[in-house]
């Protein structure tokens, strides 16, 4: 198959598989956001541990033993931990649609921290789409009267996570297995207390739906590296609003959550600031291709005239 082909296949699944997740969680109704959160934790770990184990890989542990790469490691375990668990709390309490506004605006959260802490420079198209992304947060505070914390709250978390991890330039599972690692204890302490809560799962469905959270974690996050090692990231930055359009559609047809028609404005002003995110990127990406291009050109002409 080619290699395009392939990689937009994989992505398209990874951020399929993402949006339709609200569903397995809302099976998991029967254990509290926190217990399931340490089941996701916990069996995230084994199910990478062993895969990473049958593939002889253990560069993994190598993030946890490095002095250096240590606390970026756990840090990047407790962020994640924390937006996992705001994640499962949203869909399982009614705010799907909520956590679908996050995902929208967390490319635009990730561009704003590489302007501050990165100093990198936006474009004009970039600065105009972070705009419209501001006016429709300000406009679903407006019109729903409440500030949309967890929209935020998980654009951010999963900004700043996306941010440490460049710093450790580990593979996903790798880098999975090491943050889940790091926050065991947590994950642990989250199914066994309290204990009367513990032993209150009887079914067997109930112990098989928990311990798949590690599968459910692990096998998404296993293709998106794998296509987008195939993919330029201007393909990527457009398939991932995959993810947040599918949250959106199954808040309000599938878990029946209120919305209000006045909100359509605040979510038009974020789908336009996607719309130019997106542009922006292809811009970007048709902008490094003509200097490679111009670059090679340049070498070739420089080889013909030494050859001469």
């Amino acid at each position: 198959m080619n290699p395009i082909k392939k990689g937009i296949l994989l992505e398209v699944f990874s951020y399929t598989f993402w949006g339709v997740m609200p569903v397995y969680w809302h099976l998991l109704n029967f254990a509290s956001p926190l217990r399931i959160l340490g089941f996701r934790i916990t069996f995230a770990l084994i199910f990478t541990a062993l895969t990473l184990s049958v593939r002889g890989n253990k560069t993994w542990l190598n993030l946890l033993t490095d002095r250096k790469k240590r606390p970026i490691t756990v840090l990047c375990g407790v962020i994640i931990s924390v937006n996992w668990g705001l994640y499962i709390w949203a869909v399982n309490t009614g705010h799907t649609i909520d956590a679908s506004l996050g995902y929208y605006i967390n490319p635009l959260v990730s561009v704003l921290l590489a302007l501050i802490i990165l100093r990198e420079k936006l474009s004009v198209l970039q600065w105009i789409a972070f705009g419209f992304a501001a006016l429709g947060v300000f406009l679903v505070t407006l019109f729903s009267g409440v500030f949309p914390w967890v929209a935020l709250l998980l654009a951010i978390t999963f900004g700043f996570y996306g941010l440490f991890k460049k710093k450790n330039k580990a593979g996903a599972m790798e880098a999975l297995g090491a943050e889940t690692l790091a926050v065991l204890p947590l994950g642990l302490a989250l199914i066994v207390f309290p204990p009367q809560g513990f032993f209150q799962l009887n079914s067997p469905l109930e112990w098989l739906l928990l311990v798949s959270c590690g599968f459910v974690t692990a096998l998404p996050l296993y293709t998106f590296a794998k296509g987008a090692k195939l993919l330029p990231l201007s393909a990527i930055g457009f398939l991932q609003f995959i993810n947040p359009t599918i949250l959106f559609f199954f808040g309000i047809f599938v878990f029946g959550e209120e919305f209000m028609p006045e909100k359509l404005w605040a979510f038009a002003c974020i789908w336009i600031a996607v719309v130019l995110y997106c542009v922006s990127l292809v811009r970007n990406n048709r902008s490094k291709f003509n200097d490679t291009e111009h670059t090679s050109a340049e070498n070739l002409s420089a080889k013909q005239v030494l050859s001469k």
